[in-house]
């Protein structure tokens, strides 16, 4: 792909038959600009969208799994017009200032987000939806946020990303109770541990680190949490706790704005 600026937003959005994801992407971009008017935005989606201004480039997927949509997911470094890319993953919105990101990452090859938060702002140490991430020893990465330059490693690290979906067959057989059909979380920790983590993750950091309102890692009883939790915006509070960042908000027909 062309290179068309220097650095710039990449949100994956496939829509599938019971979420559109587009719609999800329209919100996470339109908060990325309400703090970065000038920022640079891709959408890359696998269905026609409206001229809205508020995508400076769409990429349309090429020939996209639906069996698998998740598999998708190596055609993000092929499609970024960006020198620099952060993806972000599309049922996100963005709480605050987000390019102080830039001067950390700037500096690596690729780096995948470490950990995830509650909306207290404390790292969450629940690992309900990690079990096979540590049985076998792997990255706890989060694939929402994905840095990445042009680079020798980022295309070797997309490259392995593709291989291991289009292999799964036989990259499950050597983890310990493995998915039937793979995660993009799974598939880049199985990625990363090849290459090397310290190639492509920086755990010590305290940011990128998004928020994350699944059940599992936020303490609610019912799994929708905005059934049980009040939020407000502008900023966004979530029971009255203001947010920061990137936050994943998981229940994909809630919306900020």
């Amino acid at each position: 792909m062309q290179i068309k600026s220097e650095r710039g937003y990449l949100i994956m959005a496939q829509n599938s038959e019971s979420v559109d994801y587009v719609d999800c992407a329209y919100q996470l971009a339109r908060s990325i600009r309400h703090f970065h008017p000038d920022a640079k935005i891709c959408l890359l989606s696998n269905t026609d969208v409206t001229d809205s201004g508020l995508f400076d480039y769409h990429r349309t997927l090429v020939s996209p799994l639906n069996d698998n949509p998740y598999a998708n997911d190596w055609q993000v470094f092929d499609s970024s017009p960006f020198r620099q890319t952060i993806k972000l993953e599309a049922d996100m919105i963005i709480a605050s200032e987000i390019d102080h990101w830039w001067t950390m990452l700037e500096h690596r090859d690729v780096v995948i987000s470490t950990g995830a938060r509650d909306f207290y702002d404390q790292k969450t140490p629940n690992r309900f939806y990690r079990k096979v991430f540590d049985s076998n020893n792997l990255p706890d990465v989060y694939n929402a946020i994905t840095y990445w330059r042009m680079s020798e490693t980022a295309q070797e690290f997309f490259r392995l990303v593709r291989k291991i979906f289009e292999n799964w067959a036989q990259y499950r057989t050597l983890i310990k109770f493995p998915d039937e059909i793979p995660s993009t979380d799974l598939v880049y920790a199985i990625a990363a541990l090849i290459i090397g983590p310290e190639r492509v993750t920086m755990p010590f950091a305290t940011y990128p680190l998004m928020v994350h309102m699944k059940r599992g890692i936020i303490p609610i009883q019912v799994e929708d949490w905005t059934q049980e939790l009040t939020w407000e915006s502008n900023p966004l509070r979530i029971n009255t706790v203001t947010q920061w960042g990137a936050v994943h908000y998981h229940v994909k027909d809630w919306r900020y704005d």
